[in-house]
């Protein structure tokens, strides 16, 4: 649904800005609505610092800033608040923390990027609301702020008017999606593609490839069995066939997994070959058969229940996934919309 106010000039976007603040949190944003511009949208970005002045960003960059906080005089459609890693820090300024209040008080949403969400909270902006933040700070976040109903593996939330989104590029996902509901799917898939990232990200905060985040092993002949799951996820990788390509017992080889991976070798298994169907489902329009025995699930169902438990979502819906934000329900059968926790 389309939210754009007929006959309305652009729609007022603006970035509160400060010492500290995470360079890419500030930009995704920015550039989203900037890109949307290009294809049909309709912005207007003002970053907006404390005191009017340029800041330095985390990463040392200066960023120019458009107005002070005693120049914002009218309302705004969406208020960006971006985070920093000195954000433990940022939550005892009662001084920034009012500018929060007030600009948050002007503006008709108000969506935070990663530990942009600890700022919300501190102001008591989200309070008796769901809430994202980074998938690290997401325990901390609920201890701190017990009142906020954290979203551990949310990539955004939304929840009245507040939307939070979970680490930095995260805030790209939120932009999207409010993108979307402003002037539409067309516009924001044009923009997803201009940017190439997804229209949708699929799943939650797990994001990370299965091979690349687990710790190196120090054995070479397991380094070589973790190797092989990943570059051929549809062959056999039973733990027999596993303990016979490493040249050890079954017994030895899953005390390995254990010890040097932190996991069982079959968990490790499916977590590549659901990979492995996520980007067959991502570029390719394969039947679910070919996907489920390619990526060496075997089939349909099995790879069903696969990305239900560890995703929340199923196949179909993943694939319409890139067809829409999810900001609304286009797109995805009624019948695929699978909630996270659900079994089918």
């Amino acid at each position: 649904m389309v939210h754009k106010r007929p006959g309305a000039g652009p729609l007022t976007v603006r970035v509160f800005v400060f010492p500290g603040v995470r360079l890419l949190d500030v930009t995704g944003p920015i550039e989203v609505f900037a890109s949307a511009n290009e294809w049909g949208g309709a912005y207007r970005v003002q970053v907006v610092s404390e005191d009017g002045a340029e800041v330095v960003t985390a990463a040392g960059t200066r960023l120019g800033v458009d107005l002070s906080l005693a120049d914002v005089r009218d309302s705004c459609d969406v208020l960006v608040i971006p985070g920093g890693p000195e954000w433990e820090t940022l939550i005892k300024d009662d001084a920034l923390l009012d500018t929060v209040r007030e600009l948050s008080g002007k503006a008709r949403c108000t969506a935070s990027v990663c530990t942009g969400a600890f700022l919300l909270a501190a102001a008591g902006l989200l309070d008796g609301r769901r809430a994202a933040t980074h998938w690290r700070q997401t325990r901390e976040l609920g201890l701190r702020y017990p009142s906020v109903d954290v979203d551990p593996d949310a990539i955004f939330v939304r929840d009245g008017k507040m939307m939070t989104s979970a680490g930095v590029t995260a805030g790209i996902d939120l932009s999207l999606a409010l993108v979307e509901e402003h002037h539409g799917a067309e516009v924001a898939r044009a923009v997803a593609k201009d940017m190439v990232v997804f229209m949708q990200r699929p799943g939650g905060q797990s994001q990370f490839s299965a091979r690349s985040r687990l710790p190196q092993p120090r054995q070479e002949m397991l380094r070589g069995v973790l190797d092989s799951v990943a570059e051929n996820p549809g062959d056999n990788h039973s733990l027999s066939a596993m303990a016979r390509r490493a040249g050890v017992s079954v017994r030895h080889v899953t005390r390995l997994f254990y010890d040097e991976v932190g996991t069982s070798p079959g968990r490790y298994v499916e977590e590549v070959r659901l990979e492995a169907a996520q980007a067959m489902l991502e570029t390719g329009d394969e039947p679910m058969a070919v996907v489920a025995r390619r990526a060496g699930f075997g089939s349909p169902e099995s790879l069903r229940r696969a990305f239900v438990r560890h995703l929340g979502v199923t196949p179909a819906a993943f694939r319409a996934g890139f067809r829409t934000t999810g900001a609304g329900t286009a797109g995805v059968p009624e019948s695929e919309a699978v909630t996270a926790g659900q079994s089918s």
